[in-house]
């Protein structure tokens, strides 16, 4: 699917949600800091033959905590890393409008929120033309 308005009218709540993201990927890093230990029994062989099967007990995280905080992280950064991307085209897009102008209105209207009528002042047009511009850039997409 390539460019359209609304995917571009995602960015800054794209840019808000990666923000976000990375705030609760650090809290979870520091629960799984302060997981409980537990000791816990493993199996393993003597050092030498006749290599007698023993148990030893070890310390370790306590299994389904660290489990399911891990998992959260996962999740968490896969759809990070979903936002990257959809963020990262649509950067991509608006650095590869030729024409100047066209860049720094969709620059101003998309990534940086600005409304029309401020990007319309800022560039010297109407904000019936800085509209006009939009579409028509989306429209030569649709023509190529």
């Amino acid at each position: 699917m390539g460019m359209t308005r609304d995917k571009l009218k995602q960015y800054r709540a794209l840019k808000k949600e990666i923000a976000g993201l990375d705030k609760a990927i650090d809290k979870l890093r520091e629960r799984a800091l302060d997981i409980p230990t537990v000791i816990g029994k493993v199996k393993g062989s003597s050092h030498e033959f006749p290599y007698i099967e023993e148990h030893f007990s070890v310390q370790m995280d306590e299994p389904r905590e660290a489990d399911m905080i891990s998992r959260r992280m996962r999740i968490r950064q896969q759809r990070k890393e979903e936002c990257e991307k959809l963020a990262l085209e649509i950067e991509q897009f608006v650095r590869e409008i030729p024409d100047s102008t066209d860049r720094q209105i969709f620059e101003m209207v998309f990534l940086e929120g600005a409304k029309q009528r401020e990007v319309a002042e800022a560039v010297g047009y109407t904000q019936a033309r800085v509209s006009q511009r939009i579409s028509n850039v989306l429209q030569d997409l649709y023509n190529l």
